[in-house]
């Protein structure tokens, strides 16, 4: 037996996480996936977790500040990428510098978690949980570099890859459903939007508690609805402009057919999801949110909506 439908954990990341009160819902995700008491402090801000008008369909980051002073970046991605895995590193890049002040000395660099959670088939593999780290191994004696002892003391790491970004890689889609830990209980609900009943994972309870569909006021609702299917439409476009792009790759017998019929299907689902959006930001309007809700909401800017 399973809850209700709740909320998908991205639109929840968006809108619900980000606020104090509910942190105890990343901290007990976190907890699960690193196997440790995890704390978040605060959500920061910095360019790579900046929306953008593309970012409204494909992606949600998050960055967290946890109680070690350690950053942590939840990234949902719901359509295929090619170079996700570069997008990875990116963004691990990105946060590494923005935090490190000016004139500051290496040893002030903060750890940083890399936490991706995917709903297509990324790279090659049947597991549906990733787990990367940085290693150096003697190319000739095999043997693990390690730290000093008075790294060890001047760092508090016991090993080179604590010092170095970890990234996670949750393929949902390779999931099968049958939880057989707290982690699974967790990917169950991100897969299927439902927590099963009687999960013992931290973050759970407060996941059925707090992200009722029915808890949202009306306007969010229906924004909220508007937003799967959305989803539904983004998906079902991609789709088509893939296989369009094939099609005629194969009529002209040119594999830049491939590429060019890809590239003008886009070309259109961009513009289909741009109207999508201002038709949400018009339904949104005639149920009387304010014009800086709706900017909230669509991430269109106030003057666009002024127009409207």
């Amino acid at each position: 037996m399973t809850t209700k439908p709740l909320i998908r954990f991205d639109w929840a990341m968006k809108r619900l996480l980000r606020q104090k009160s509910n942190f105890v819902i990343l901290e007990g995700f976190l907890s699960e996936l690193l196997k440790e008491d995890i704390i978040i402090e605060q959500i920061l801000e910095s360019e790579s977790n900046q929306e953008s008008y593309e970012d409204k369909f494909n992606r949600v980051d998050i960055l967290a500040l946890n109680s070690k002073k350690e950053l942590v970046i939840f990234e949902i991605q719901n359509n295929k990428q090619v170079d996700y895995f570069q997008r990875m590193l990116y963004g691990v890049s990105k946060v590494t510098t923005e935090y490190l002040g000016l004139g500051e000395r290496y040893s002030r660099i903060k750890k940083v978690y890399s936490i991706n959670i995917v709903y297509f088939d990324l790279g090659q593999g049947k597991d549906y949980v990733y787990y990367g780290k940085t290693d150096f191994v003697g190319i000739h004696q095999g043997d693990l570099l390690e730290l000093s002892a008075k790294q060890k003391e001047l760092f508090e790491k016991e090993a080179v890859y604590q010092l170095f970004p970890e990234f996670y890689v949750i393929k949902i889609n390779n999931f099968n459903d049958l939880a057989k830990d707290t982690l699974d209980e967790w990917i169950y609900y991100l897969k299927n939007d439902e927590v099963l009943n009687n999960s013992k994972a931290k973050g759970l309870k407060e996941v059925a508690e707090y992200l009722k569909i029915q808890n949202l006021p009306e306007a969010e609702q229906n924004a909220y609805f508007k937003h799967i299917e959305n989803k539904r439409i983004e998906r079902s476009v991609i789709d088509t402009a893939v296989m369009d792009g094939i099609d005629i790759g194969r009529a002209e017998g040119r594999a830049e057919g491939i590429a060019e019929g890809i590239a003008e299907e886009r070309a259109r689902a961009e513009e289909e999801k741009r109207q999508l959006v201002l038709q949400t930001a018009r339904n949104l309007k005639n149920l009387g949110l304010s014009n800086e809700q709706i900017a909230i909401a669509t991430g269109l800017p106030v003057t666009t909506i002024e127009t409207l």
